[in-house]
């Protein structure tokens, strides 16, 4: 793997800062405003004006309004900019940090504060105010109309006095970094203990067989006259 390297000012209002990127990734551009940092930066260094404002392709005049204006300190547009921004992070902070732009418009709204959620969005982009996304949910039993019907031997009788009477049976899933991540598992209604699980990054039948088979371990394989209560499905027709 090499690197290099690499200087980029791109986009509309892009903007960048010299750093080393694996060769051929993609560099992000950002903002204006920090060109003209990047200029200001250089020009400590000791480099010309003139070439770094070529570098960052801005002009040397717009780079001159743009120190007058950090010498003469804030403007009422930003004072008030920084306002509505410290408020945006209050609501963020106060709900845990799950809001996103629609909510976080909506209750600005109703503290007294009109704002276009357009301009909340790009506030909340600009300083990496992120709200919470739900993940989609994922279905994990989908009813088998070609199954024969079973009767069903709990009859929501959940609690039956004793271990080894009835186990129940489940798959959930769990989000991950790398994808869904599929468990199943097994629990004895009468000691609500844990007897077997299966994990994979798929819901085959497999899975179901695997925490089954743990939990008959879990017992000296000692499982005659057990009831196994589970989901009908057609992701996993063993279940």
């Amino acid at each position: 793997m090499r690197w290099k390297p690499h200087v980029r000012f791109g986009g509309r209002a892009g903007e960048t800062h010299q750093t080393k990127v694996r060769q051929g990734a993609p560099v992000r551009p950002l903002r204006t405003v920090t060109r003209y940092r990047w200029v200001a930066a250089r020009k400590a260094e000791g480099f010309p004006i003139t070439a770094a404002c070529q570098v960052a392709q801005v002009s040397r005049q717009a780079f001159g309004d743009w120190r007058s204006r950090q010498a003469a300190g804030p403007s009422d547009a930003e004072v008030a900019e920084a306002a509505l921004v410290a408020e945006i992070r209050e609501i963020h902070d106060e709900f845990d940090g799950t809001y996103g732009e629609p909510r976080i418009t909506t209750e600005l709204a109703r503290r007294g504060r009109t704002v276009n959620h357009k301009r909340v969005e790009r506030l909340m982009r600009a300083h990496d105010i992120v709200g919470v996304h739900k993940p989609a949910k994922v279905r994990t039993t989908i009813p088998a109309e070609d199954a024969p019907p079973l009767p069903d031997l709990i009859g929501r009788r959940f609690d039956p006095g004793a271990p080894d009477v009835a186990w129940v049976g489940d798959i959930t899933y769990v989000p991950t970094g790398e994808g869904w991540l599929y468990l199943a598992s097994v629990l004895d209604l009468g000691s609500r203990r844990l007897l077997g699980y299966s994990m994979a990054d798929h819901m085959r039948t497999e899975r179901v067989v695997d925490a089954l088979t743990m939990a008959a371990g879990a017992r000296g394989g000692a499982t005659d006259g057990i009831i196994f209560h589970g989901d009908r499905g057609r992701p996993v027709p063993g279940w």
